[in-house]
């Protein structure tokens, strides 16, 4: 049987357990989930879930692929779920958070930040497996830098844990008034022709 991070949240929610949990944590995930990664994260979505759910829920990442150190990300974890309990947190958001992968003292402070527009310029190497079929490996990730202060990404790398308040609601609210503006496309000349 196979799912995806808020599959899991879901089944154990609405299904297994006896009664919804009070917290949902996401994670510890390896790498970071900043800037626009957050939209293609299972750890986020996991989160985002509980948050459509009506949980208080976060998602927590570690700022590193290798030889990666759990202790204090583990310990700041419980940290977030006490500042959930005791902040609380707006209907339909979640929080993201991102842990440096560093020593405690060499962290700098933690921060309420924005989900950035950062991105990564990958790299990929054309393969070929066993049985002659081409299939591609994500070989490199460059960080594109982001000019905005209060950006998760930026925040990250200047060595701070990230907290970002999210939602799953991604409507753009000004394109909204605009788009009604506009002559909109006429469907009734399209005709969808018969397979047959």
């Amino acid at each position: 049987m196979k799912g995806t991070p808020a599959d899991c949240v879901k089944i154990s929610v609405q299904e297994i357990l006896k009664e919804a949990p009070e917290v949902i944590l996401s994670g510890i995930n390896l790498g970071a989930n900043v800037g626009v990664n957050v939209l293609y994260s299972g750890t986020v979505s996991a989160a985002t879930e509980g948050a459509f759910l009506g949980i208080k829920s976060a998602a927590i990442s570690l700022n590193t692929r290798q030889n990666p150190e759990f202790r204090f990300a583990a310990r700041f974890s419980r940290e977030i779920i006490q500042f959930m309990l005791a902040c609380g947190l707006k209907q339909r958001t979640a929080l993201n958070v991102n842990i440096p992968a560093l020593p405690a003292e060499k962290i700098r402070g933690i921060t309420i930040t924005r989900q950035g527009l950062a991105r990564f310029k990958e790299s990929f190497e054309q393969r070929i497996d066993p049985r002659g079929n081409v299939y591609y490996w994500l070989s490199g990730e460059t960080p594109v830098e982001e000019g905005n202060p209060d950006a998760d990404a930026r925040a990250l790398k200047e060595n701070n844990i990230t907290i970002t308040p999210i939602s799953y609601d991604m409507t753009c609210q000004e394109e909204i008034s605009r788009l009604r503006g506009c002559r909109l496309p006429e469907f009734k000349h399209i005709r969808v022709q018969d397979e047959g």
